[in-house]
């Protein structure tokens, strides 16, 4: 059995030797460069070439903002490999600044002009991948292409705006995603004065609203000024100097630099041009193999439109996990397709979709989500879902430094799947954001969150760990133990809110009209609520609030053994106060 192995490895070499393949990759980065590399681990006898448009073939773009910062103090840390080393360690060739201009997909021939000396040529491929990521959104605004207006993709952008950093004393960040926090937390580093515009009624919008609003409490308490509900309508030069910036509330503010982090769109005009299928969002449209309408053609990372696990919906997704693993994905189908009796092994490779696992630091406050949020539910058509909310330690009370996680989880109220989740903290978020994730991935459930038996020591969580938690309130819920309120419905319910916190607590702030029976009282004067004694209740819900939750559950369950129909209203005051920041904010001009 040894010898045979060794024979057929030894045919399968000869085989690929005598058939060698030329693969193309257009473009770097995560998703071309993880794709090359793993090209060449399959099958050493192809030739593979990579052309990028840029002068560096594969650096680490999520960390331009901290570069900026001074966090991250030397440029060639960014670099993660350099065409030396593709050339050294993988035998492929990098051409940088080599611009792809068309594909022939006939002649399968795409057209390449070097940058730097303008000559033009053709070259062929058997196998097309394209990378060609994506380009930071700037509309057409009057003034946009000032000099004091900046985009932050790439390393010489980086090298600008470090340039540009060190003569202002005030920015304006247009964009309050991912890049435009991170942006914010690296200029006020800097000693910058910064104000964030965002268009949207709140910012970090893969957040729900009473999600998000703590993180623009986290940026204000920092020195950052938010402004939502606020769309920049023009720029122009200040005669001062630097840039006023007009914005749709009618003001002008003044700022030595302006950052557009508004987001990004697929880079597929050269596929478009090709006549290569694109989807509803302009990104390029493949199948699970990363192939596209073209059978010779690949495509990965920022500029394809891949299926949300969750909605079923398709859209690009500008992630660099999802995109080395498409890159991996679409080696091994290309090495299938060259040599389909050699690669069987690969033919059960697919890319699965996306969840939009993510993750973003603010002021030292980490906010971490996967999957969808209520909007995306709601827009994809899915309305059998339900959401608890709850605000744990990160670690035990009784072991010093103890900070809350607040975690929403979002799951099916048909069989308990898991459809979302997130939170924000200080401390432990992303683990358990983690956690629930890979169970998402496995297509788990609340039960099984319950379930899940993770590390425990003092300093590092609980016996009962916040994902156990909220899968443990989910879960009860499913089961019949409660019923959770919805807080939308808070100020058009006829119900009663019982408050069941200490007499101390409740003056310090209250859900207006609720009534306060303390948790340890409510035994002794269960019959204040008695029907036969309350017509003011009789037939009526009883709604429960506390702090978080937990003392609201406890009489729950009291009540509801004593025949009352009463439902929780998920996290307590906690959550109470987070939904009328929200709303606050939201309808604030």
């Amino acid at each position: 059995m040894v010898w045979k192995g060794r024979i057929e490895c030894i045919l399968i070499c000869t085989h690929m030797i005598e058939n060698g393949k030329r693969i193309v990759i257009v473009g770097g980065v995560a998703g071309g460069a993880s794709c090359a590399a793993r090209a060449r681990r399959l099958c050493e006898k192809c030739t593979i070439e990579i052309f990028e448009k840029s002068p560096f073939v594969s650096f680490a773009n999520c960390g331009l903002p901290y570069y900026v910062g001074n966090v991250i103090t030397e440029e060639k840390n960014l670099l993660v490999a350099t065409p030396q080393r593709f050339h050294d360690y993988f035998n492929i060739k990098v051409h940088t600044e080599h611009e792809v201009t068309a594909i022939d997909p006939a002649a399968r021939e795409i057209e390449v002009c070097d940058l730097k000396t303008g000559v033009r040529r053709s070259e062929p491929y058997d196998a097309l991948v394209m990378a060609t990521g994506a380009n930071a959104i700037r509309p057409p605004l009057p003034g946009i292409d000032l000099p004091g207006v900046r985009i932050l993709r790439t390393i010489p952008d980086s090298r600008r705006m470090r340039a540009a950093v060190e003569k202002a004393g005030s920015a304006v960040v247009v964009g309050g995603g991912f890049i435009g926090l991170e942006m914010a937390e690296n200029l006020v580093r800097r000693n910058i004065s910064v104000t964030i515009i965002e268009a949207a009624p709140q910012v970090m919008t893969p957040l729900d609203p009473e999600m998000a609003i703590r993180v623009a409490q986290q940026l204000k308490e920092n020195g950052v000024e938010v402004r939502v509900n606020c769309a920049v309508e023009s720029f122009a030069e200040s005669k001062g100097g630097g840039l006023e910036v007009h914005v749709s509330t009618g003001e002008s503010l003044r700022a030595d630099l302006a950052v557009l982090a508004i987001g990004v769109k697929p880079a597929a005009e050269l596929a478009v041009t090709a006549g290569i299928d694109t989807g509803s969002s302009g990104g390029i449209h493949v199948d699970d193999s990363m192939r596209t309408s073209d059978p010779n053609i690949w495509a990965v990372g920022d500029v394809v439109e891949t299926t949300d696990i969750v909605t079923g919906t398709r859209r690009p997704l500008a992630l660099a996990g999802p995109a080395n693993r498409q890159g991996r994905v679409a080696a091994a189908t290309i090495m299938r397709s060259f040599y389909p009796e050699t690669c069987e092994r690969r033919s059960g490779i697919r890319f699965r979709g996306v969840q939009a696992t993510s993750v973003c630091g603010v002021f030292g406050m980490t906010v971490a989500m996967t999957g969808a949020n209520e909007r995306a539910l709601q827009h994809a058509g899915i309305e059998d879902f339900e959401r608890v909310y709850l605000h744990p330690g990160h670690h035990v009370g009784y072991y010093p430094g103890a900070r809350p996680i607040h975690l929403k989880l979002i799951y099916s109220t048909t069989d308990g799947r898991i459809l979302g989740a997130q939170a924000v903290g200080e401390a432990g978020v992303e683990r358990r954001i983690d956690v629930i994730a890979m169970a998402m991935q496995m297509g788990g459930t609340v039960f099984d969150l319950e379930e899940a038996e993770l590390c425990y020591a003092p300093q590092f969580g609980a016996a009962k760990d916040p994902v156990n938690l909220a899968g443990m309130i989910a879960a009860n819920t499913l089961r019949g133990d409660f019923s959770p309120a919805a807080w939308e419905e808070l100020n058009s319910s006829n119900a009663v809110v019982l408050d069941v916190r200490s007499p101390e607590e409740f003056r310090d702030g209250h859900i207006p009209g609720s009534v306060n029976i303390p948790l340890p009282d409510l035994r002794g004067r269960i019959d204040e609520l008695s029907p036969a004694e309350s017509e003011e209740w009789k037939h009526r819900e009883v709604w429960l609030t506390c702090g978080v939750g937990q003392r609201a559950y406890y009489a729950t369950r009291l009540l509801m053994q004593n025949g009352y129909n009463v439902k929780v209203l998920s996290g307590g005051m906690m959550t109470y106060e987070t939904l009328v920041a929200a709303r606050s904010q939201s309808a604030a001009p």
